[in-house]
This record gives C-alpha cells, sequence and structure tokens, in this order.
C-alpha cells in the first residue's frame, strides 16, 4: 500500500510541475490530504468491542490515513463536479492472556463521486464545501487462534464526507488548505490542492 500511495503522490507533483495557466482561467484541480478520526477508524473501535467478548484485547494500534486524493472539474466559478478515493489501513496485534496471539489487518478503498461549493473564491485564498458518497471496500485479515475464520474477508459499505467548512490559502494556482467536517477522510484533513 505504501507504494501506492507514493506513486499516486508521485503523479500528483508531476502534475502539480507541469501545469500551468492563470488562476482564472482554471477549471481542473487535483488535491491530496490526510486526516484524522475517519468513519472506517470508528468502524474498526467498535469491531474491536465486539471481538473482545471472546476474551481478545489489542495493542501496538498502527493506522495509516486516511489518505485521500481528489479531482474536479469546476463547471462555474462556486460548483465543482469530481471524485474523491481513499485509503487506510489498521494493523494491531490480537493479545490472547497478555500474550501475543496474531494481528488484525484491515484495508480500506473508497471510491466517492463528490460536488464542492466554493463560495469565496480569491486569487490567493478560498472557503467552500463539500459532499461525497459512495461506497468502501474492506478488506479483513485476521490470524490468530480467537478468531472464528483466519480467511481474508471482503465486503462493500455505503461511505461519505460531508466538510462543512474548507479553507484555502497559497499561490494562484498551488495551496494548502484545511478541512473541517465528517466521513471517509476525517473530521480534521490537511492537504495540498493544485488548479490548473
Amino acid at each position: 500500500m505504501k507504494k501506492f500511495i507514493l506513486t499516486l503522490c508521485g503523479f500528483f507533483a508531476v502534475i502539480c510541475a507541469n501545469a500551468q495557466g492563470v488562476y482564472e482561467d482554471t477549471r481542473h484541480e487535483v488535491a491530496v490530504s490526510y486526516g484524522t478520526l475517519a468513519n472506517s477508524q470508528w468502524i474498526d473501535v467498535l469491531e474491536e468491542v465486539v471481538i473482545a467478548m471472546t476474551g481478545a484485547t489489542f495493542d501496538n494500534e498502527r493506522f495509516l490515513g486516511p489518505v485521500a486524493f481528489e479531482y474536479f472539474y469546476h463547471a462555474s466559478n462556486w460548483l465543482g463536479v469530481g471524485g474523491v478515493f481513499v485509503v487506510g489501513n489498521s494493523v494491531q496485534d490480537v493479545l490472547k492472556d497478555n500474550v501475543k496471539d496474531g494481528r488484525y489487518i484491515h484495508s480500506y478503498y473508497t471510491l466517492m463521486p463528490a460536488v464542492k461549493f466554493d463560495w469565496l473564491r480569491r486569487e490567493h485564498i478560498g472557503m467552500y464545501s463539500k459532499l461525497a458518497a459512495g461506497a468502501t471496500l474492506r478488506r479483513e485479515k485476521t490470524d490468530s487462534s480467537l478468531a472464528e475464520d483466519n480467511d481474508p474477508r471482503t465486503d462493500f459499505h455505503f461511505n461519505f464526507q460531508v466538510s462543512l467548512l474548507g479553507f484555502e490559502a497559497g499561490g494562484p494556482t498551488t495551496r494548502g488548505f484545511v478541512e473541517l467536517g465528517m466521513g471517509e477522510q476525517g473530521i480534521v484533513l490537511l492537504g495540498l490542492r493544485h488548479k490548473f
């Protein structure tokens, strides 16, 4: 997964380096962000509670993500349509009688069509809101004697992102941004956006 994320970040950097244009003429934008407290992290917590009923405990949790990649096409100065792709991964140790008994691994891949409403669009700053809804592919693997089945499981579930307030600042085409909201990209997310 790390190679995949690095490849997408490299692709984003190439687009930023080669894109040209004046801010007023920009129709396209790409962005990469990292968030906290995504829906997938909450799902992990709920599943831990259920699994703990079998006598298991968890330790040493490592959560990568949510890392999100966005593309929007601006049909007008205030409306962008596009999509968001989000990846996340959670790995933690399963303990039985305080001894490591295996690992609990979750991977999440989310694709969501999205709309973005730019309600302040200036040369060096902007404010916006964003709505996205789609589906998450979740892959789960447990290698513990406490699990009923150690075979990998895959399922889909509905997911969303509602960012009520987004603020961006920087140059005419490349900017940093912060968003506040809730969903698969997180409650707070930071990122970098390029318009071309």
